[in-house]
């Protein structure tokens, strides 16, 4: 078992100390129990997560924002939404601040820019420090599982509509534990976000936390291209969409970790099978792996029908490199695809971050000439066939048959 990522703060200044790192699918001591039955009646979740939501204001800005539309967005919506992508492996019963605390600063002082390559990690530290010492005197942070903290400031005003701060933009390649002024530990790490977040960004960030750090890198970066997102100069305004959505050159709009801002379509995607392994929320029995020499014939059912036989292919090419193939239809949050089909993706173990043009995982493009990614699934009446020369790797979809497809994989490398 991996140890639960921390870090250290002491008021405004960062005082490192010990750990690394742990993936989602872990009971922590602050969980009620693994196999919790749930409150509102809904089916139980393998494993229940306490966030702590502090809110949080400013003595320069006035807003009107209920607590219950906080409790909304940070723990109603962002708990239905974990509970369908990670097939009730994962639910969210959290609290949020029955007060808002008033930092010391004005929002001017806690800028951070929406750009990673450029953000002000000494505004955010600043930003995170104050927050956790506001509400240190009234609650032991340490018994929740992570923290969020509620800004009441919009993308205008901060600068970003979210980040995560650990691990995250403050790092997370150093061995660092979280401390309040008091002493108090936090758990796994701290995400913040501006009130115009959505869902989609407000997962992004989350699950970048629940992913943990292994080896000195995170387990589940952000699939975007880092380096495009930065090019833009912007500080804000309707250009900053456009500068996300150049830079999901990788996934697209199929994966909420690629489009944290996705805001083309009603509400965020569902996330690919690669993020799924990440996170551990797909049973070793749904993945059907062809080692080579195999000619088999598998019926690949939708990715978010937990009751499909198989959910994924994987194609071992290396020790650290692999295909993944999967079905993705208009079930669940899925219904916010770019369009449904069999998607093929290469992912690259070894590559930490997508940064350069480098990317972990990778959509082979279907259909190059729709932009943005937005054709990229094979289907049977269209780009029904791939083929990989070099590593002896052929896949043929044969058949359609309701929601599945019946597809042919050959492996059989040089």
């Amino acid at each position: 078992m991996h140890r639960i990522a921390r870090t250290t703060f002491q008021p405004n200044t960062l005082r490192k100390v010990i750990v690394i790192v742990g993936l989602a699918n872990i009971c922590l001591a602050s969980v009620q129990s693994c196999a919790a039955n749930d409150t509102n009646g809904q089916a139980a979740c393998a494993t229940v997560l306490r966030p702590l939501v502090i809110q949080v204001e400013f003595p320069d800005i006035s807003r009107n924002i209920s607590s219950k539309a906080v409790k909304e967005k940070y723990l109603d919506e962002l708990d239905e939404y974990i509970r369908d992508v990670s097939h009730n492996r994962v639910c969210i019963e959290g609290k949020v601040t029955e007060k808002w605390y008033k930092l010391p600063k004005p929002i001017s002082d806690y800028w951070v820019p929406w750009q990673n390559q450029r953000a002000n990690k000494s505004n955010l530290r600043n930003l995170v420090s104050d927050s956790l010492d506001a509400v240190d005197q009234d609650i032991d942070v340490s018994t929740y599982d992570f923290v969020i903290v509620a800004l009441a400031a919009t993308f205008d005003e901060w600068g970003n509509n979210g980040v995560a701060a650990y691990p995250g933009m403050l790092g997370w390649k150093s061995d660092e534990i979280l401390f309040t002024r008091s002493g108090r530990k936090v758990n796994r790490g701290i995400v913040v976000y501006a009130s115009t977040v959505h869902l989609g960004h407000v997962f992004h960030d989350v699950a970048h936390v629940l992913g943990g750090v292994k080896d000195g890198k995170r387990v589940l970066p952000c699939l975007y291209d880092q380096d495009l997102q930065g090019k833009s100069t912007l500080r804000t305004g309707s250009g900053v969409f456009q500068a996300f959505t150049d830079s999901q050159i990788h996934m697209g709009g199929w994966d909420t970790m690629s489009c944290n801002n996705c805001l083309q379509r009603p509400a965020p995607p569902g996330i690919s099978s690669w993020t799924k392994l990440r996170l551990g929320w797909l049973e070793p029995a749904k993945i059907r792996v062809v080692n080579p020499g195999e000619k088999v014939e598998v019926t690949l059912g939708p990715l978010e029908d937990a009751s499909s036989q198989f959910m994924v292919i994987k194609i071992p090419v290396t020790d650290t490199t692999y295909y993944l193939i999967e079905n993705r239809q208009y079930i669940g949050h899925d219904k916010y695809l770019p369009e449904t089909g069999v998607l093929i993706m290469f992912a690259d173990d070894t590559i930490g971050e997508s940064r350069h043009g480098q990317g972990m995982v990778k959509l082979i493009n279907a259909n190059p000439g729709v932009p943005r990614l937005e054709s990229a699934a094979f289907d049977i009446d269209k780009n029904a066939s791939f083929t990989d020369d070099q590593n002896g790797v052929r896949v043929k979809l044969l058949k359609k048959s309701g929601k599945s497809y019946d597809i042919l994989v050959e492996y059989t490398p040089r």
